[in-house]
């Protein structure tokens, strides 16, 4: 499945320090014909630099957007709640009141994840800058879907017992910010579910600047240390952390991709992880 992305032509860009550490020296990784992949020298993160304005990065996710995301609605749908089942989802929400299950999906895209929860006695909110992505999902399922970052939402303190974000970290400019919000309107007890690619997985080292994932609308490329230390300094903690997907559909014969999946699985170089993190009190 060809990850959705579009190559920018000239646009304002800003050199920036690194978003996790906030060190200033970096060197260059991968160059494209518009933007500069860098790794930080401080702690390895790797991220676009010179950085596109958000503001910018927000008119990429258009009807063309909405249009990929409907022809994907199922299949993305399928590896959401295989993610959630890796890190124990259920189990999870049997330990939450049924009173007190309230979940806010951010990057929802048409809100199918959230149909489907809030079935199972989950109230739900989504969260998605794509107004026509977020329009189909009010349409079809008749979910809550705010239009815009979570920033914008002005969601009450507390409004939520999970937070939930498939895809979407990797696209932010500034996820110190995200992430306070999050907590913000977390519970106390409140839990975050992160799944975004892994920059320290087989496919990556494999591919490069070739891989999937280094295209121009992911912005910064987390890897399992730089995701982990990311949420620790903005007042999370990791409950689990997972990965998978050894080798991409098409590549190499069934027989040697099912291995291949199942060892990258099992030793933690998956090419996408997903993160449970709690609030740390």
């Amino acid at each position: 499945m060809k990850t959705f992305s579009k190559e920018p032509g000239t646009e304002p860009r800003r050199q920036i320090d690194c978003p996790v550490c906030g060190a200033a020296e970096f060197r260059s990784l991968w160059t494209s014909e518009h933007y500069l992949f860098a790794r930080c020298r401080g702690c390895g993160l790797v991220y676009q630099n010179p950085q596109p304005l958000q503001a910018i990065l927000a008119q990429r996710y258009d009807e063309e957007y909405f249009v990929y995301e409907k022809e994907n609605e199922e299949r993305y749908y399928r590896l959401m709640r295989l993610g959630l089942e890796d890190i124990g989802f259920d189990a999870m929400a049997s330990g939450i009141p049924e009173n007190k299950r309230t979940i806010v999906d951010i990057g929802c895209a048409t809100g199918k994840l959230i149909s489907c929860l809030q079935q199972s006695g989950w109230r739900v909110q989504g969260v998605e800058i794509c107004a026509a992505s977020a329009e189909y999902g009010r349409q079809t399922y008749g979910v809550p879907i705010h239009i815009g970052p979570l920033e914008s939402g002005g969601f009450p303190d507390g409004s939520f017992s999970v937070a939930h974000c498939s895809h979407l970290i990797e696209h932010l400019t500034d996820p110190k910010k995200f992430l306070q919000e999050v907590s913000r309107i977390l519970t106390a007890d409140g839990r975050l579910i992160i799944s975004t690619p892994n920059i320290a997985g087989f496919q990556a080292r494999l591919m490069g600047e070739k891989w999937r994932s280094a295209i121009a609308d992911h912005i910064i490329l987390y890897s399992r240390k730089t995701l982990r230390r990311l949420l620790e300094a903005n007042g999370f903690r990791i409950c689990r952390m997972k990965t998978w997907g050894g080798i991409g559909a098409g590549i190499v014969p069934g027989w040697i991709k099912k291995p291949a999946d199942f060892l990258a699985k099992r030793s933690g170089v998956g090419d996408v992880m997903i993160v449970l993190a709690g609030r740390r009190l």
